[in-house]
């Protein structure tokens, strides 16, 4: 493990220090009295104090007090947790294609206590770096981080089944990032044989006004789906047809009040490769195929 401990500071020096980079940290002792502190590399500030050590030579307890730390300190033969690596971190993220950062939702702090220090520091990093934005997503399993972001100045942006995203607008004016998607995709797929039937299926789950009536299979596209590559899925998953692409026949646009999205919907001409039909028996009560003609 790395440690270099050769860099000599004086009182004036770590004054200096103190009045820039680190003015919000509060020492838990006379910085005067510390004879030797490691330089600084990186974005990480790391210290020590005759003999630095690894996490791995700590008790349970200790491990949990240092919490996102790398070192410990040796102070006049005591283990002293981290005073400057636990809240001086940057949280591990990575850069967007418009200024922005995306932090690493994987790799997040577990203590709240740890995470609000991170979160500071890594605003007040980001900040002088001119970033745009920050987007912290954080899953259900940490949803107790996400009052400390908000407090910090966190808005919500959307969320999902598993998370919510958060975002931080960084220079100074009105946020510019674009709102949460505004609109739903769902596609119909038109299977026409060579005998000019068309494959139709009649929903298990549907409005009282709907029960019984055939339709052609329709459904959702999935996140980062093509609208034909959706056609294709939705077909297979309610019939078991294998189908090939042919184009997109018609299209439709709503606006749900309700929800406060609008929904496209695309029809696609569907060319059927099989022509055993297996119902699934979740979505659909039945299916079939019918002369187009009548």
């Amino acid at each position: 493990m790395e440690c270099s401990c050769s860099s000599l500071l004086s009182s004036n020096s770590m004054e200096t220090i103190y009045s820039t980079q680190f003015s919000s940290f509060k020492p838990l002792f006379d910085l005067k009295s510390i004879p030797k502190l490691t330089s600084f590399k990186g974005i990480s500030a790391k210290a020590c104090y005759d003999t630095c050590v690894p996490k791995k030579g700590l008790s349970s307890i200790d491990e949990q007090q240092l919490g996102a730390a790398d070192l410990v300190y040796h102070v006049n033969g005591k283990i002293n947790p981290s005073f400057l690596t636990r809240d001086l971190r940057i949280l591990d993220g990575f850069d967007d294609e418009y200024g922005g950062v995306i932090v690493d939702s994987e790799r997040l702090p577990a203590n709240p206590n740890v995470f609000a220090s991170m979160l500071r520091f890594s605003v007040s990093h980001w900040k002088a770096k001119e970033k745009k934005a920050i987007w912290l997503k954080l899953p259900v399993e940490k949803s107790d981080l996400v009052p400390v972001a908000v407090k910090q100045g966190f808005e919500y942006h959307h969320a999902e089944k598993g998370y919510v995203m958060l975002t931080y607008w960084l220079p100074e004016g009105p946020s510019m990032l674009p709102a949460n998607a505004s609109h739903q995709v769902g596609v119909g797929g038109f299977v026409v044989n060579d005998k000019n039937e068309v494959l139709v299926v009649q929903e298990k789950h549907c409005a009282p006004s709907f029960v019984g009536l055939w339709k052609i299979p329709t459904g959702f596209i999935d996140e980062s789906e093509e609208i034909y590559a959706g056609a294709v899925r939705e077909v297979k998953e309610e019939t078991g047809i294998d189908t090939e692409f042919l184009e997109v026949v018609a299209f439709r646009h709503v606006h749900n009040v309700a929800f406060e999205k609008s929904d496209l919907f695309f029809i696609c001409m569907l060319k059927p490769l099989s022509t055993r039909i297996i119902v699934d028996g979740h979505e659909i009560q039945a299916a079939k195929v019918v002369d187009a003609t009548n």
